[in-house]
């Protein structure tokens, strides 16, 4: 598989599609964009990631930047960084959920947020017409190390207004939390102890050694789902290597779904905007995102509005019309009041404190929220044209059924929804089908499968 780009920035697989000439080609093209200004750099603990940090901060600093290095930290926390610090920019060191081989660049505006289509388009440009600018040897950059944004980070969470940590503290959940040995690894016991609680570490040595396959769905958290139960949990946590998502395990060691801790929270949140009389509140998630929080969000009087997906699209549109909470289905909790960006450190304070406040257990919480399955596959689609699939399909339900052409293409049902989306970074197209029940949504993931030639 080759170097792949999005919007949220560029991975490959280290010596083979990311190479130092990579890396450098695109932390120059970051500078050039970012004027030359101040910019964050921080990684997530892989174990290619320090001598990728290095290139990088080097690189910059030979283009005349000024680079405030954090070491290892968590994506949510870089972005803060560059907030705080009014930089002109951050660079994350991470590829997110891929394997182990893999690393990447993830760059963060001088917003705090990731570049959306048009700065990335502006990016593209500066990259394009290479030829970097290097600084002559009495203005090279300005380093400096700073280590303090884990606190910073930490204290922003728990200063929210949302949380009691008192509350928290009296009740003392046992948490066990697995975080891959990467940078959750830095922060994510470190709140929990925070807030009192007994916590049991898995996998939380920052080594950059994965002890599993990164990303946290539930066919690779076999393990860690019993240790919860034979540990007798309360419940368990798990973040990705970069911490900005958060999969839930239930005190029974089973998955507590990866789409409904952002539907616990928006639930959570709202009630509490609810019961300090703030009402008419409004939520945002992506296209793909489970109805579950469409059934929440109505049940408060909430207007929900969905984007594309991509967490610089759920950001922007939050942003744009004053979100209260908003987020995508992956485990990604986005809370203005901290910053706009995924946060599984944000997600934590809230899970913690609506678990406490509802005097339940894990279980007995997921059991209250609507309950849909969603599926999901994906198919070749080369030499396939897909417009004139698209078309057809548009042909076939836009008088009878809701029609979506914001991000690919998304039929709406009664209680269930299919999304097809052609991928950014191979030539497949991905398919999502949503439904009250598993065997409905395969049902419908089959129907839908039936208008490809390859399927």
């Amino acid at each position: 598989m080759g170097l792949m780009t999005s919007i949220s920035g560029v991975r490959g697989i280290v010596g083979d599609t990311l190479t130092p000439e990579v890396v450098i080609r695109y932390s120059s093209a970051f500078a050039e964009y970012c004027h030359f200004g101040k910019i964050v750099v921080g990684w997530d603990a892989r174990r290619t990631g320090q001598y990728i940090n290095d290139l990088v901060v080097a690189n910059l600093l030979a283009c005349g930047i000024d680079v405030i290095e954090l070491g290892i930290a968590p994506t949510p926390t870089i972005a803060i960084a560059v907030e705080q610090l009014h930089a002109d920019g951050g660079i994350a060191i991470t590829a997110s959920h891929n394997p182990i081989e893999w690393n990447g660049l993830k760059f963060i505006g001088r917003s705090g947020l990731f570049l959306n289509a048009g700065e990335n388009q502006a990016l593209s440009a500066v990259l394009n017409r290479g030829n970097p600018r290097y600084a002559a040897w009495n203005e090279i950059g300005r380093h400096l190390a700073d280590h303090s944004f884990i606190r910073q980070h930490l204290d922003m969470v728990l200063s929210l207004p949302y949380l009691r940590v008192n509350e928290i503290r009296k009740r003392g959940l046992k948490v066990a939390v697995d975080c891959i040995n990467a940078a959750g690894g830095v922060i994510v016991p470190r709140i929990l102890r925070d807030l009192g609680c007994d916590v049991v570490e898995c996998n939380c040595d920052v080594s950059g050694v994965f002890s599993r396959v990164p990303e946290p769905v539930p066919e690779n958290l076999t393990d860690f789902a019993r240790s919860v139960r034979d540990e007798k949990a309360d419940i368990g946590i798990v973040v990705d290597p970069d911490v900005d998502r958060l999969v839930l395990i239930t005190e029974k060691g089973e998955p507590f779904g990866e789409e409904y801790t952002i539907t616990a929270v928006v639930k959570f949140v709202l009630e509490e905007a609810r019961r300090r009389g703030q009402n008419s509140q409004s939520v945002v998630v992506n296209l793909s995102t489970t109805l579950a929080v469409e059934d929440v969000a109505r049940s408060y009087g909430a207007k929900l509005f969905r984007t594309p997906v991509g967490e610089i699209n759920v950001a922007s549109k939050m942003r744009e019309i004053g979100a209260i909470i908003g987020g995508e289905g992956s485990g990604g909790v986005i809370l203005p009041a901290v910053h706009y960006g995924r946060d599984a450190i944000v997600g934590i304070g809230l899970i913690l404190q609506y678990l406490v406040d509802c005097q339940k257990t894990l279980s007995e919480l997921r059991s209250q929220l609507p309950s849909y399955s969603i599926v999901k596959s994906k198919l070749g689609i080369e030499g396939v044209n897909l417009e004139d699939v698209f078309r057809e399909i548009r042909h076939t339900y836009s008088d009878t059924h809701e029609v979506n052409t914001d991000d690919g293409l998304k039929i709406g049902f009664d209680h269930s929804w299919v999304h097809l989306r052609p991928s950014n970074t191979e030539p497949v197209v991905r398919i999502i089908a949503e439904a009250p029940t598993a065997d409905e949504a395969n049902d419908l993931l089959r129907k839908f499968r039936k208008h490809f030639p390859s399927a």
